[in-house]
C-alpha cells in the first residue's frame, strides 16, 4: 500500500511547480493557471530548464516567415532575471505574468529592460537599433510594402529624438515611461505594436 501512496504523491508533485505558494504571491496567476502553465512548460522542457538555443527554436516557430533568432536572444535575456543562461519555470512565469497581467508601469519596465541590452539602466541609440533590426528581421517578408534597409534606422532616429528628452544621448527609464505613456494615450497602444508576445 505504501508504494501506491508514494506513486500518487509523485504524480501530484509532477504537476506542481516548485514553490507554488511563492509563485502565487509573485504572479497574477491562479493556482489552476500555474499548474496548467507548468504542464505545458514540462512538456516542452522535460528537464525543467530552457537554454537559449531551445528558446530560439520554440520562438522561431511563431515567425516562420522571418529570422527570429536575434530577437529571441534579446527576449531570452529579458526573461532570464537571474542571468544564469537558463530559464527555469519561475523565470518564465514571472515574465509572462508581467506581460499578460502587469500594470502599464510594469510592462514598460519590462520593455525598457528588453531594450537595455547591457542592463546598465540606460538605452542608447545603438541598443534601440539592434532591437529594431531584430524585429524587422523577425517579421521578415510579411511586411508590405517591402521595407527599405534603412527603415529600422529611420524608425529609431524618430523614436530616439522623442524619448531622449534632455538630449544627452541616452534614454533613462523615466524618459522612456513618459514618452510611451504620451504616445500610448494618443495612439492607443504603442506596446502592442512594438512587442510581439
Amino acid at each position: 500500500a505504501d508504494g501506491g501512496d508514494a506513486e500518487l504523491e509523485l504524480s501530484a508533485v509532477r504537476h506542481q511547480p516548485e514553490g507554488l505558494e511563492q509563485l502565487l504571491a509573485q504572479t497574477k496567476f491562479t493556482k489552476k493557471e500555474l499548474q496548467s502553465l507548468y504542464r505545458g512548460f514540462k512538456n516542452e522542457c522535460p528537464g525543467g530548464l530552457v537554454d537559449e538555443e531551445t528558446f530560439k527554436l520554440i520562438y522561431s516557430q511563431f515567425f516562420p516567415q522571418g529570422d527570429a533568432s536575434t530577437y529571441a536572444h534579446f527576449l531570452f535575456d529579458a526573461f532570464d532575471a537571474d542571468r544564469n543562461g537558463a530559464l527555469c519555470f519561475q523565470d518564465f512565469v514571472i515574465g509572462l505574468s508581467v506581460l499578460l497581467r502587469g500594470t502599464v508601469h510594469q510592462k514598460l519596465k519590462w520593455a525598457f529592460n528588453l531594450y537595455d541590452i547591457n542592463k546598465d539602466g540606460y538605452i542608447t541609440k545603438e541598443e534601440m537599433l539592434e532591437i529594431m533590426k531584430s524585429i524587422y528581421d523577425m517579421m521578415g517578408r510579411c511586411t508590405h510594402p517591402t521595407l527599405r534597409d534603412s527603415a529600422p534606422a529611420e524608425h529609431v532616429e524618430l523614436f530616439f529624438q522623442k524619448m531622449d528628452r534632455n538630449g544627452d544621448g541616452v534614454v533613462t527609464f523615466e524618459e522612456f515611461l513618459e514618452t510611451c505613456q504620451k504616445v500610448s494615450s494618443s495612439q492607443g497602444g504603442l506596446l502592442r505594436h512594438h512587442h510581439p508576445p
